[in-house]
């Protein structure tokens, strides 16, 4: 959004009423938090029940005790919830320990380090390593790629998914290894892949054999309403269209149940899982089985999960319409600000007129209210046009929300206000100085100059 947008004269009228209520939440000595996508206590107590299973009984229902060494791929009783809740097959669904992130970083490190199943040498040794990050983005994902030291390049979302066009040129690059993705729910958009997309990601061309796209579906059943989205079984596309190896699917129950201490799944196809079996077989001698068997005695069913769901969509979607509405209410007609909507998820995207973002920021904490740092949603946390903000509604109680979200409300306004002061002070300048050198400048100069040409 540009300077030129804003509805200046209106924005300009709130000045002395922006600067005013600013210094009065000043005053308040805050301390809010609007960072990070973490469950509300109300959340975390929904999954109480779970610190008393799996009671007695250690044994799963093919018969393992899962108080012993083994087991690397999970115990089948929560591989076939969680497969039947996804609509994947449960014998292409790992189930580990902990969250998706840790199984992201384990397949690139290890393809990094050793190649995986289709790459020809280790990307280590590969003179240049690309990896395509859709902006915005998941900031943890990007960090895994900055590791690493590849160079991550971007394309802009849209209403359905990353822009394919972008999309599919740069994976014609062999140097391209990758994809980072969060089709349900993304992060921070809550933008939902259509199933075009999904078949688009599919079919494509990729220069570099062993390209795979990392589809982190950790916001699934994520939902803020009585609907769950039908998640698209990604693995059929990709071996219809001849490319079964492509995805990397995980997700896990980080923020369904007990953040750290849940369960984490990697399905793929069977090619791939041997691959990471192989490894993961070094690594160690089997995941958290009893925790494994807690939690499916906990859901004990698909629609067990989608029910512990509905508890966190009624705590987390009155947050997210207060947002919505403070945001409406204080910006909306002025040309500031864009936001998303999200139907899922964790967070809110809010896009400023270029070059606020870092202001607001700053504004907000000198009000007492920390906000995630402008461009950590871009790779290297660098948005080229200091537009976009992530709001994370869940943590904070309703009447702490609304504080914070009115100090963010003021303090966009009152960033706008200055960028549009800067923007006048800047063309005022530059008209002064071009009235000057034009003072300075004789008729008989531009004469000669022109006469010379003739």
């Amino acid at each position: 959004m540009q300077i030129s947008d804003v509805k200046k004269d209106q924005l300009l009228d709130l000045k002395n009423q922006v600067n005013k209520e600013y210094e009065e939440l000043k005053a308040q000595g805050l301390k809010l938090d609007l960072t990070r996508g973490k469950p509300s206590a109300e959340q975390l107590d929904f999954s109480t029940d779970l610190l008393s299973l799996p009671g007695g009984n250690f044994t799963t229902a093919d018969g393992v005790d899962t108080r012993n060494y083994g087991g690397l791929i999970g115990i089948t009783d929560i591989r076939q919830i969680w497969a039947d809740a996804l609509g994947l097959p449960a014998e292409n669904v790992i189930a580990g320990d902990s969250s998706s992130l840790n199984i992201a970083f384990d397949l690139i490190s290890w393809s990094y380090t050793f190649g995986n199943n289709d790459s020809t040498k280790p990307w280590s040794v590969e003179e240049d390593v690309k990896w395509i990050c859709p902006v915005p983005g998941y900031d943890r994902h990007h960090s895994i790629t900055e590791l690493f030291g590849f160079e991550m390049v971007t394309v802009p979302m849209t209403d359905e998914g990353p822009d394919m066009e972008a999309v599919r040129e740069l994976a014609k690059d062999p140097a391209v290894k990758g994809m980072w993705t969060v089709p349900m729910f993304s992060n921070p958009t809550g933008t939902v892949y259509s199933e075009e997309t999904c078949r688009a990601l599919a079919e494509m061309e990729t220069g570099a054999p062993d390209f795979r796209i990392v589809w982190d579906n950790a916001y699934a059943v994520h939902t803020l309403t009585e609907d769950f989205p039908p998640v698209v079984n990604i693995l059929k596309l990709a071996e219809e269209a001849g490319n079964p190896n492509r995805f990397w699917f995980m997700s896990s129950t980080s923020k369904i149940t007990l953040a750290g201490a849940g369960v984490a799944f990697f399905a793929s196809s069977t090619e791939n899982l041997e691959w990471y079996k192989s490894i993961a077989n070094v690594r160690g001698i089997g995941p958290n089985k009893v925790n494994q068997l807690a939690h499916a005695q906990f859901f004990s069913s698909a629609e067990g999960i989608r029910a512990v769901m509905r508890k966190h969509a009624g705590s987390l979607a009155p947050k997210f319409q207060h947002v919505l509405e403070i945001l409406q209410d204080r910006l909306e007609g002025l040309n500031v600000a864009e936001w998303t909507e999200p139907k899922g998820g964790y967070f809110v995207s809010v896009d400023l007129v270029d070059g606020t973002a870092s202001r607001t920021v700053e504004l907000a904490k000198e009000a007492g209210v920390v906000l995630t740092p402008a461009g950590s949603t871009f790779p290297l946390k660098k948005d080229p046009n200091d537009r976009n903000l992530r709001l994370a509604p869940s943590m904070p109680p309703l009447e702490q929300l609304d504080t914070a979200m009115n100090v963010f409300a003021v303090c966009v306004l009152k960033a706008t206000i200055e960028a549009v002061e800067n923007g006048a002070q800047a063309n005022t300048d530059a008209t002064q100085a071009q009235g000057a050198t034009s003072a300075e400048s004789k008729p008989e100069d531009f004469a000669t100059e022109g006469e010379g040409k003739h």
